[in-house]
């Protein structure tokens, strides 16, 4: 390119810069807007908790079944059906961003993928989040590198044909709810169950440990507790040192058990 010389070569040098840099500006744009999308996508999506809502202190005035039924309510509520559905939304988003970024528009194959995707970071959320984070987020940045590299493009055309196949889209968003439903269901109560027994452990081990130093057993100490809340001290003459020594371990101990 040769140095411009005058007023007029400048201006249309000038112009010329400023008429090839719309695509990228476009594009700087574009991309950045997609990264926050997806950056808000798989924050939300990987969270072990998608819902961090408490409806059982509704309940807490309530008593014996009914409040029982009660809490089973809220359950079902948030963990089969608004989990579900917010789940199923990001997975439709991602369907969606493959059928427009990908040389493929097979609907039901793309719903296959974002389904097993989101499957596979719902399971690791439960395992730890810094793995379901890596895993919501690759797919999505994946199909971004392939086409920003390769010579695909959002054509109107391909927009067209996917508000047309919103009856395939629709069956595949009710067969990704069940799916999903389903899987969320049984983490949830595998969860729960294994909390459950890490928290028997626990005190065990800590009945053990109280039982070990006041020279009493297990058994007499949850008959205490289960009595009267109160663990009844018999170490002999220095009752009162082994008061204070236990007094830390002790309070832990009858929190968790109320």
């Amino acid at each position: 390119m040769d140095i411009p010389s005058n007023i007029s070569e400048i201006e249309d040098l000038l112009e010329l810069i400023i008429r090839e840099s719309y695509p990228t500006l476009g594009a700087i744009i574009a991309i950045s807007i997609y990264s926050v999308f997806v950056f808000i996508f798989y924050r939300a999506l990987a969270k072990r908790d998608l819902i961090t809502l408490n409806l059982n202190h509704y309940s807490d005035n309530l008593s014996g079944r009914l409040k029982k039924y009660t809490r089973t309510i809220f359950f079902v509520l948030q963990y089969i059906i608004f989990v579900p559905i917010l789940i199923t939304f990001w997975t439709l988003i991602l369907a969606i961003i493959l059928t427009l970024l990908s040389p493929d528009a097979d609907h039901s194959r793309n719903a296959l993928i974002a389904t097993s995707v989101v499957g596979a970071v719902r399971i690791l959320s439960y395992w730890t989040e810094d793995l379901s984070r890596d895993v919501a987020k690759m797919l999505p940045f994946g199909v971004l590198g392939v086409f920003l590299v390769g010579d695909a493009q959002v054509q109107i055309s391909e927009i067209e044909e996917l508000f047309n196949g919103l009856n395939e889209i629709a069956t595949s968003f009710i067969s990704s709810l069940f799916l999903i439903a389903v899987l969320e269901s049984i983490l949830r109560s595998l969860s729960a169950m294994i909390n459950i027994f890490s928290l028997r452990r626990k005190n065990l081990r800590q009945k053990k440990e109280i039982a070990k130093k006041i020279g009493r057993t297990v058994k007499d100490i949850r008959s205490d507790i289960s009595d009267d809340g109160e663990l009844n001290y018999s170490a002999g003459d220095d009752v009162d040192q082994m008061q204070e020594i236990l007094e830390d371990a002790v309070d832990s101990l009858l929190k968790e058990n109320v």
